[in-house]
C-alpha cells in the first residue's frame, strides 16, 4: 500500500486532493468536483476536515521529474 503525500506538482491550494487521486488512482478532477459538492452537503465539515488532514498528511518528499534538466546535470533529459 501506498503512503498518502500532498501532491507538490498537482496542487490547487494545500495538494491533498492531489495526492489522494495520485495514491487512488482517480482523475483529480473528479475528486475535486465530489469535494465541492461535499461541502454543501455536509454544511462545510468537510472543508474543516479537509484543513485538518491538509496538517497532518505530510508533503511529498523531493520530487525529481527526469523530464527536467536541473542545476545538478546528473538527472533530466539531455
Amino acid at each position: 500500500m501506498n503512503k498518502l503525500y500532498r501532491s507538490t506538482r498537482n496542487r490547487m491550494l494545500t495538494g491533498l486532493i492531489g495526492g489522494i487521486s495520485e495514491n487512488l488512482g482517480l482523475s483529480t478532477t473528479l475528486l475535486r468536483i465530489i469535494f465541492f459538492i461535499s461541502i454543501f452537503a455536509t454544511g462545510g465539515t468537510s472543508l474543516f476536515i479537509y484543513f485538518i488532514a491538509a496538517l497532518v498528511v505530510p508533503k511529498e518528499p523531493n520530487y525529481a521529474d527526469p523530464y527536467v534538466y536541473g542545476p545538478d546535470h546528473s538527472r533530466g533529459y539531455k
